[in-house]
């Protein structure tokens, strides 16, 4: 039983770490964070409600909390005083640093990549105009270059 458990787990690590890896390449991984998060916010507003309900009394309240701890903001309005409370909040502070990390990282990489292929296709632009220059003047000096020998066959001949 044991066996089977792990495999499971490690053919769903797998599938959730190829996601993962096809999300980043695709530049989807926007709307991952996205979800990840605002599961992440339900998820740990459901248990401070369960775990510290003096500080939390509503879902709504321990829904806040998360939100604005996962997005950093940190009003101060609710926070907890057990220590499980407490245990969670930091938990939620690492994960929430590490969300906006992420995201800036993923905004930022959008950005760039836009830049670079404009300035690649200016680069290729510049070098189709420069490669039919050249090929012109060359067909100028090949046609001067046969003007010239013809020339010089009239005056030997």
């Amino acid at each position: 039983m044991s066996e089977r458990f792990h495999s499971r787990a490690e053919v769903a690590r797998a599938d959730v770490r190829g996601r993962a890896q096809r999300a980043v390449a695709s530049r989807h991984v926007f709307g991952y964070l996205a979800g990840a998060t605002a599961v992440l916010a339900l998820a740990v507003g459901f248990l401070v409600t369960i775990i510290d309900s003096r500080d939390f009394p509503t879902f709504g309240d321990g829904l806040w909390w998360a939100v604005v701890t996962l997005g950093t903001v940190g009003y101060g309005d609710i926070v907890p005083h057990t220590g499980w409370g407490r245990v969670v909040g930091s938990v939620v502070i690492v994960a929430g640093v590490t969300f906006i990390s992420f995201l800036t990282a993923t905004v930022t990489s959008l950005f760039v990549s836009a830049d670079q292929q404009e300035l690649t296709g200016k680069t290729e632009e510049r070098h189709a105009a420069s490669e039919e220059q050249m090929r012109a003047s060359l067909k100028l000096l090949l046609e001067r270059l046969e003007a010239i020998e013809q020339k010089l066959d009239q005056r030997r001949g």
